[in-house]
This record gives structure tokens, C-alpha cells and sequence, in this order.
């Protein structure tokens, strides 16, 4: 993989909030501007279509929360997703359309493209995860170094210090997480690719892979 580029990893055609991702060189910088692009869609003051805003949270038509799931706004929610009694999603989480997060899953400063699923028990934390990804029960996306120090891409035998004090994942459309598996901070995932359950993943790995 010689390109961290938005489109090594992700198609964006459907993604309704796909100018997040305008600033960014390296896929990982789009992190930097999260907070900024949720800001800017309530201080315009304009609804987004087939959208309701409620307690500082933009909700898609369709969408399903039930009872028990908690919310912390600013946030933006797409259509037709489904967010289960117990779920947490924590402040500036963008989702696409068709997005479900099960049970006892906490989500905090990410993005998570159309038909993303996160399912039991699990923690995504300042990461980007594709289209049709799956998440599977227990697995955490982690997303500060035990030292505290930023984290840094391993690629190549070289380390990319991406400038970010927290920061998880990048996960490809369709890649699949096994349960219980652990991903790294600054762990990068290309399209496709299947990470075994109980596995700890650091790194970089290309389109396809098969990590167990």
C-alpha cells in the first residue's frame, strides 16, 4: 500500500456526509476536522433534508433508537439505522444511512459509513469505519497508547507520526472483525480484509488481508 488517500480505503458516492473528508490527505486527518464539520452543521441553522434535530443530535428519517440508548450530541445519525437499548454514542459520531449498533456498544469520535454494523459489547474510538463493515461482539477498536504519546502508522518499516493523541482505526469497506478481537491505535485495515477473533492487529496490511 503506497496510498493512504480516501480512496485506497473507502467508496463515498453513497455517504451522505462525504465532505468531511475534503481536507484530508492521509485518510487519518480527516479526525482533526470531525468536531468542526458537526459544529458547522447546527450553527447553520439549516435542517438537513429528512432530518430532525433533537437535543443537538440530527436524526435520520427511519432511523430507530430505542428505549435505554444513550446519545450525547453534537452527533449526526443517517437514515434507517437502528441504535439498541444500551448503546452509548458519544459526542461529534457521525453514521451513515443503514447503520446498527447493538447492545452495550460504545462509539466515540468516529465516522461509520453506510451499512456499518457494531454489534455487542464493543468500543470504537477516533476512527473511520467503511461501508458494510462488521464489528463483531466484544472486539475494541482502541484509540490511546498506553505512553500517551501520539500515535504513529507503522508502514514499511517506518513509522508515519500521525499528530493525533487518540486515534483507532481505519477499517475498509467490507472488512469483517472477529468477536473478541483487538485493534491497535493507528491500525490500518484496506478493503476486505477479515481479522480473526482474539487477534491483536497493529499496523498497516493491504486489500484482502487475512489476519489471524
Amino acid at each position: 500500500m503506497t496510498s493512504f488517500s480516501k480512496e485506497h480505503f473507502f467508496n463515498l458516492s453513497a455517504f451522505p456526509f462525504k465532505n468531511v473528508f475534503d481536507q484530508t490527505e492521509h485518510i487519518w486527518d480527516v479526525l482533526k476536522y470531525i468536531d468542526q464539520y458537526v459544529r458547522e452543521q447546527f450553527s447553520s441553522g439549516k435542517l438537513i433534508p429528512n432530518y430532525q434535530e433533537r437535543n443537538n443530535v440530527y436524526i435520520g428519517k427511519g432511523t430507530v433508537i430505542e428505549e435505554g440508548a444513550s446519545i450525547k450530541g453534537p452527533a449526526i445519525i443517517g437514515k434507517n439505522c437502528f441504535i439498541a437499548h444500551g448503546a452509548y454514542v458519544r459526542e461529534n459520531v457521525i453514521l451513515g444511512d443503514d447503520v446498527r449498533i447493538w447492545h452495550g456498544t460504545e462509539i466515540k469520535h468516529t465516522i461509520m459509513l453506510n451499512g456499518a454494523v457494531g454489534t455487542h459489547n464493543g468500543y470504537i474510538g477516533d476512527s473511520i469505519v467503511g461501508n458494510r463493515v462488521n464489528i463483531a461482539a466484544g472486539a475494541i477498536v482502541a484509540n490511546l497508547r498506553l505512553d500517551r504519546k501520539s500515535v504513529h502508522v507503522r508502514h514499511d518499516k517506518s513509522k508515519i507520526d500521525t499528530g493525533l493523541l487518540k486515534f483507532g482505526a481505519i477499517i475498509g469497506d467490507d472488512c469483517q472483525i472477529g468477536v473478541n478481537a483487538v485493534l491497535n491505535p493507528g491500525t490500518v485495515l484496506g478493503k476486505n480484509s477479515i481479522v480473526f477473533p482474539l487477534v491483536s492487529v497493529f499496523g498497516v496490511h493491504k486489500e484482502g488481508s487475512t489476519i489471524k
